[in-house]
């Protein structure tokens, strides 16, 4: 699971999140979409990982029962302050692998590869475990995924690793200050694991970096396609679905995403 080194850290990541992170093309449409379709009679979406609520709050803007769980207080900090007015939303803060909730859900979603934070196999067992518990019988699960490249993740574990380089550089929407965001990567072959160190950069102009915050290391564990059939078929899902966007286009070499959709047979 992603882990900061200071509090510091953790609420910085928390307050810029959507200031940096982007939706994807037909992301929330999709999704509003799958929940217009397979809910009715009241029943919620449960939104695992759901961070800032980039995902879950224009899902309840839609109309549909939406409740979103995370393990950071800072990001449902910022949800809340988000979501602000909207009655339709609920906040829990939780673990993934393991939760509790006193409802069943017809539609769960694990959006933005959060699933990847999910490094060992029990983790992974764990948290569909869970989510199998919270679905109603008719209920879909609905995973995003990162479909890696493998030239990137080979330069990633030669010439690249652990090297730092510019990514996103954004106005910090509290402050109005200018971050640049400095990224390391590094993958392990032999786990499927890579990891990433962060660097924000924070200045009040463009020429004096005023504070310097550091990440994680955070570890994602890249799933490859049989693998994450053969995982969701183990804990007793059926696949009822695998896009490489959202979109609903097959997945081929060239697509970056994959989407799995997936229903409980317990």
């Amino acid at each position: 699971m992603c882990a900061y080194i200071t509090e510091r850290a953790s609420r910085f990541y928390a307050d810029t999140y959507d200031a940096c992170v982007d939706d994807w093309e037909g992301e929330i449409a999709f999704y509003t979409d799958l929940a217009a379709k397979n809910l009715s009679g009241g029943e919620s979406l449960l939104e695992l990982a759901c961070g800032t609520g980039r995902v879950a709050i224009p899902i309840a803007r839609s109309g549909v029962n939406v409740v979103g769980l995370d393990q950071s207080p800072f990001m449902l900090d910022v949800a809340r302050r988000k979501s602000e007015g909207l009655t339709n939303v609920h906040w829990l803060e939780g673990d993934m692998r393991s939760f509790q909730i006193d409802e069943s859900f017809g539609l769960i979603v694990i959006p933005g590869h959060a699933f990847q934070n999910l490094v060992p196999l029990q983790d992974q067992v764990a948290c569909l475990a869970s989510a199998a518990q919270h679905l109603s019988p008719d209920g879909l699960l609905v995973i995003h995924l990162d479909h890696q490249n493998p030239a990137w993740l080979g330069e990633i574990e030669g010439e690249k690793a652990g090297v730092f380089e510019v990514g996103c550089e954004f106005v910090h929407p509290g402050t109005g200050h200018t971050v640049r965001t400095l990224n390391a990567w590094s993958y392990d072959r032999a786990s499927q694991t890579a990891t990433l160190q962060t660097i924000w950069d924070v200045a009040s102009d463009r020429e004096k970096v005023e504070e310097r915050i550091e990440s994680g290391p955070i570890e994602l564990h890249f799933i490859f396609r049989y693998e994450m059939e053969l995982l969701l078929q183990q804990c007793g899902f059926e696949v009822e679905g695998l896009y490489g966007d959202f979109h609903h286009s097959s997945l081929t070499s060239d697509s970056s995403e994959m989407i799995w959709i997936a229903r409980h047979h317990g």
